[in-house]
Parts: structure tokens; C-alpha cells; sequence
């Protein structure tokens, strides 16, 4: 008998994709049609669903990051969850009007716990457990804090002390020039990390052709895997909503605070990239973690801020931006724990600590207030 040849490779490979990582993303938008969960039991089916694909977000990602090398491949993640989240809070907006006027500033606060908190802690826990110390290059990473520290304070705690609007409103006129400066900031960070300074926001140089040991990604594959992955992110996001009303249900029935609602769908939303990153800090490469986390972190805030900036100013909503004073506490600890941690170019266990300690300290007191 004829061996077969050493190249074929057996199953239904469509572009040279995973099937199950074709057939989850398409399965789970056309769950998106049956609506919100009647019962338990579809609610249990829909929830799978949005497993299935986060994971093959998560798939595809990694081919496009070997496709296009890093930092490339972090930002195409990045940006097209924060792009479909924004959409998602934008049609919450325009259905829900003036009710939805604190859904921007839960948001961004949620995203920035999680991103700097949340992710940046387990891959820092994670990647420290397994290799003891890890290294990134730091001027990348500061910039990007530096970056981050200045859109948070503008947005979430500059409103707090105007005086042109009551309580925690920007006026019309400030509301503009917070959402031109937002959208100024993140697109001289995109073109930092991508042309003028791309070695900053890469360890070592060979980074650039990083996974180059590993199997070839065609043209043809990446193009798939970016479209796959696009059907994927709108399944993650629109699940999410649907399910959003069980969730707070479930929420409401435990007695806890609705703010924890947003922090959930806030999870889910960014769980692929929480994945990619975990995945990253595990082989050794915690410096995709922290593009990844830092990221996502300034895309979140500044594609947000004009977005709905534009929508409040049509529709003449109110726009909530200021947060209360302990959530402005742990923003700043936040901010000043990041800055300390991530001042070496090196990291331990220690720092993940830490961090996730900030977390569990921001879930904690949104429980208890």
C-alpha cells in the first residue's frame, strides 16, 4: 500500500482554516437571530455559542498576527473589537435615548479595570509561574500608559470639575474638544506603534517576522482568517447583548448592584483579546500581552469619546462622563501602579499580583459599595 504523502493533512481544511473554527463564527450570528434567551436552556445554548466564538476570535487573531508580524497583528485585534463595541453602544444610545446617558463612562471605566487590571494581571501571573521573569521593551510601554493616563483623567475625571455644565456634564463646546483630542491621541499612537516608532512596541526586532519557525500563512489563508474573524467579533458582541437581559436577571435576583451588568458584558466583549494576550504571556511573549492590554485599553477610549460625542450632539442627549470619587481612586491607583510596575523592562509574578489585586478590589467594591 502507498503511504500517503507527508504533506496532506487530514479533515476539511476550508483556506486552510480549522473547520470548527469557520463553522463557530457563522453559528453564532445566525444565533444572534433568535433573539434574547426565553428560558434556561436556550440561554445555556447561546452561551456556548459566544464560547465557541471567543475562541475562534482568538484563532484567527493569532493568524493574523503571524501574517502580519507584530505589532500589526495586537492593533487589527484591538481595533476591531473596540470598533464592533462601539457600534454596540452606539445602537444602545439611539434605542434608549437619555437612559443610556452613563453607558460611555461604565464602559471605558469597566475596560480600562479590565485591560490594565484584569488582563495585564493574569498574563503577569501566568507567563511569571511559568518562565520566572519576562522582558518588554519599556519605552513602548510607557508611552502607551502616558497616553492612557492623559485620555482617562480628560474624559472620566476633568468633568467632574468644570464648570460650564452641572455635575459630572461637559458642555456641547467642551464635549467636542475632548472627543478631537481623544481621537488625535490614539491615532498618533497607532501611527507610533505601526511606522515612526515601531521597535518600541517590539522586544526584539526579530519580533517583526515573530512565529517564522511555524507554518507559512498564505495571503489567501489571512484574508480568510481576517473576514472569520470580523463574523466572529460581531457573534461575541451581539450574543453578549442578547444575553445581557438573563445576565441581569440573574444580577437583579442575587441582589447585587446593576453596575455589575456592565462589567460582565464588558468581560465577554474583551475576552478574546484577554485570550490572545494570556496565550502570548504563556509563550514567553509578554510584550504582545502588553500591546494587547494597553491597546485596547487607549482604542476603547479613543474611538468611544467621539463616537458618542457625535450621537449625544445629534440627538441632544446628556452625556455622563464623570466618575464617582471611588471609582476615580481606583483609577488613579490604577494608573500609578501601572507606572510603577511596568517602569523595568521586566516582569515577575509580583506585578500580576498586584494587579490583580486592584481587580478584585474594583469588582469587590461595585458588590459592595
Amino acid at each position: 500500500m502507498t503511504p500517503a504523502p507527508a504533506s496532506a493533512k487530514p479533515g476539511f481544511r476550508p483556506f486552510g482554516l480549522t473547520l470548527w473554527a469557520v463553522i463557530a463564527p457563522v453559528l453564532s450570528v445566525v444565533a444572534i437571530g433568535a433573539g434574547k434567551p426565553g428560558g434556561i436552556g436556550m440561554a445555556l445554548i447561546l452561551g456556548l455559542l459566544l464560547g465557541a466564538a471567543i475562541m475562534a476570535a482568538v484563532y484567527h487573531a493569532e493568524i493574523l498576527a503571524h501574517y502580519l508580524g507584530e505589532p500589526f497583528g495586537t492593533l487589527v485585534l484591538a481595533v476591531a473589537v473596540t470598533v464592533i463595541e462601539v457600534s454596540l453602544i452606539v445602537s444602545i444610545m439611539l434605542g434608549e435615548g437619555a437612559q443610556a446617558q452613563a453607558l460611555a463612562r461604565d464602559t471605558l471605566i469597566a475596560a480600562i479595570m479590565i485591560t490594565i487590571n484584569g488582563i495585564v494581571g493574569i498574563c503577569l501571573l501566568a507567563g511569571g509561574r511559568i518562565h520566572h521573569e519576562q522582558s518588554y521593551t519599556q519605552s513602548g510601554v510607557s508611552a502607551g500608559l502616558a497616553m492612557l493616563a492623559t485620555l482617562s483623567v480628560l474624559t472620566l475625571v476633568l468633568p467632574n470639575f468644570t464648570t460650564s455644565a452641572p455635575g459630572a456634564f461637559y458642555s456641547p463646546k467642551q464635549l467636542v474638544f475632548v472627543a478631537v483630542v481623544s481621537l488625535l491621541i490614539y491615532a498618533t499612537f497607532v501611527v507610533a506603534q505601526t511606522i515612526r516608532h515601531r521597535d518600541h512596541f517590539l522586544h526584539n526586532l526579530e519580533e517583526a517576522n515573530d512565529h517564522a519557525h511555524e507554518e507559512m500563512v498564505t495571503r489567501r489563508k489571512a484574508i480568510a482568517a481576517g473576514g472569520a474573524l470580523l463574523v466572529a467579533l460581531v457573534g461575541v458582541v451581539f450574543l453578549a447583548k442578547n444575553l445581557s437581559p438573563t445576565i441581569e436577571g440573574a444580577v437583579a435576583s442575587a441582589g447585587l448592584p446593576r453596575a455589575l451588568v456592565g462589567i460582565i458584558i464588558a468581560g465577554l466583549v474583551l475576552a478574546p483579546e484577554g485570550f490572545a494576550a494570556l496565550r502570548a504571556a504563556r509563550a514567553n511573549r509578554v510584550q504582545t500581552s502588553l500591546n494587547l492590554a494597553i491597546g485596547s485599553a487607549l482604542a476603547t477610549i479613543g474611538l468611544t469619546i467621539p463616537s458618542v460625542a457625535v450621537v449625544a450632539l445629534m440627538l441632544g442627549l446628556d452625556l455622563e462622563l464623570g466618575l464617582s470619587m471611588r471609582s476615580a481612586v481606583l483609577l488613579a491607583l490604577t494608573l500609578l501602579v501601572a507606572t510603577l510596575t511596568l517602569s523595568r523592562g521586566r516582569t515577575t509574578v509580583v506585578q500580576g499580583v498586584i494587579h490583580l489585586v486592584i481587580f478584585a478590589t474594583y469588582l469587590f467594591t461595585t458588590i459592595v459599595p
